[in-house]
This record gives structure tokens, C-alpha cells and sequence, in this order.
């Protein structure tokens, strides 16, 4: 990986972008960070790789004011992002240097690519969500994926000092089952109300309508507690829904 950070030249796209992202393997609230950073900006694209789509290659999910394409295809984050984000483009593609040439065309003036720190050959801003774990080693014994490495600049952000996280409980019912498919699903206990049980699913699951039902019955709940990354998936189920929504909250000024 060092090798490979050595041997990029950065290309200037000459527009403003913004990556957000982790160095660690798995979830660290990427998605909402880069909802708080881009609600301030008024005509601005989110670029992703998609990950657990059933699609590939480039992919507008929504352009400046309709959604384009349904869950399958943009995948669970990009939909979140198309949600949450009214007035933005949101784009998938594996290739960000096409996306950012797509959202160029479509006239943004901003764009903030989501994980793409390790993308060193394109020009852009940096920015670190820092992950607290007792290994600091790289992949495969350790969590790292890479180094912030000597030379390569980079705002990191510590959560509780540099922001801090809000949850919201929407819909909330007296008998509630966790169901949640997302890395990291401890990091939930803080949130969570009192629940009849916990089920957790690999990172961007494909649900099932009867599976969720099965837990719906054998709980005998009156809805299912999911986040909003499950929200978008099983929102057409018909499914007694409760939802944590949980929102970033910037302490520092990152403009």
C-alpha cells in the first residue's frame, strides 16, 4: 500500500472534492459525516463505489431533484445519501475518476467522494474519522487498510471532540425488535431503548420479506428498530417499522 501511495501523481479535476473516510476496516459513521458536510453545500455530488449493489459500472441514483433508480441498484448508502440529501447528485461507480467527469457534466460545483482516501491519484481534501482499537496493525492481523502516510495531509476527526452523534427514535412501539445490518452493530447499544432482542445481520444485507416477518412473529413485537441504512432496503415490506436515525453534529469548523 505504501508502494502504491508512492507511485500516484494526483490529478486535478479543478473542482472542489472532499473525501471522507476511515483507515480501518469497517463502519466508523461515514455516512452521516458526509450528510452534515454536504447539507452546507448548495450544488454538490456524492460519488461512491456502491457497495452490496446488485449493478456495476456508473449509475446516477439521483440528480438534482428525483431519484433515478431503485435500492438494488444504487445500493444501501447511495440511497441514504439520495434521501437525505434533497438537493444532490449522488452517483455509484467503481471507477471515481468517471463519476467525477459524470458529476462535472451535470453542472455541480462541489463533490464529496465517500471512503476514498486510498484514491491518491486524484487532487482532493481529506478527511479522517479516527477509529479507537488496541491493534494498530495493517490487514490481514489488523484492522488498518493503510497509513496515514508521511507526506500525505489529512484532517482527522475524533467523535466526541470534533463532533458528536444524535439519534433520533421516529415511530417508536412499547414491543420493538432490533433488526440491523451494518458493521460495527455495538455501536448502537448507546442509542437503543429497551428492545425484546437484537438481530444483526452481515454488513448490507439483502433482507427478506419473511425473514423480517418470521422476527416480527416469534418476538410477537409490534414493530421492527432498524437505522436508516435498513430503512431504505424494507421500506416497501409493509412492515411495522421503528427507526433510529441518527444524525452528526459538527463542533469544528471544516469549511
Amino acid at each position: 500500500m505504501w508502494l502504491r501511495f508512492k507511485s500516484k501523481t494526483a490529478e486535478d479535476f479543478a473542482i472542489d472534492i472532499i473525501s471522507v473516510g476511515n483507515l480501518t476496516v469497517g463502519g466508523s459513521g461515514k455516512t452521516p459525516l458526509v450528510i452534515a458536510l454536504a447539507s452546507s453545500h448548495k450544488n454538490t455530488a456524492i460519488i461512491l463505489r456502491g457497495y452490496g449493489r446488485a449493478s456495476s459500472g456508473l449509475h446516477v441514483v439521483k440528480d438534482k431533484k428525483n431519484i433515478l433508480c431503485d435500492v438494488s441498484i444504487s445500493g444501501d448508502e447511495a440511497m441514504i445519501y439520495a434521501h437525505k440529501l434533497p438537493n444532490a447528485v449522488v452517483i455509484v461507480s467503481e471507477d471515481r475518476k468517471e463519476g467525477i467527469k459524470k458529476a462535472k457534466e451535470m453542472g455541480v460545483s462541489s463533490i464529496f467522494l465517500d471512503d476514498a482516501y486510498s484514491k491518491h491519484d486524484i487532487k482532493k481534501r481529506d478527511i479522517l474519522i479516527e477509529v479507537k482499537t488496541k491493534n494498530s496493525r495493517c490487514l490481514p492481523s489488523g484492522p488498518f487498510r493503510e497509513r496515514l502516510w508521511k507526506g500525505k495531509q489529512a484532517t482527522v476527526l475524533v467523535d466526541g471532540v470534533d463532533f458528536k452523534r444524535r439519534v433520533t427514535l421516529i415511530d417508536a412501539r412499547k414491543k420493538m425488535s432490533l433488526v440491523t445490518a451494518i458493521a460495527r452493530p455495538e455501536r448502537l447499544d448507546e442509542f437503543l431503548p429497551e428492545v425484546v432482542s437484537k438481530n444483526y445481520f452481515a454488513d448490507h444485507y439483502a433482507y427478506t420479506k419473511d425473514e423480517l416477518f418470521d422476527i416480527l412473529r416469534r418476538d410477537k413485537a409490534d414493530s421492527l428498530l432498524v437505522t436508516y441504512k435498513d430503512y431504505v432496503k424494507i421500506k416497501n415490506f409493509n412492515i411495522p417499522l421503528s427507526l433510529l436515525d441518527l444524525e452528526i453534529v459538527l463542533k469544528r469548523d471544516l469549511s
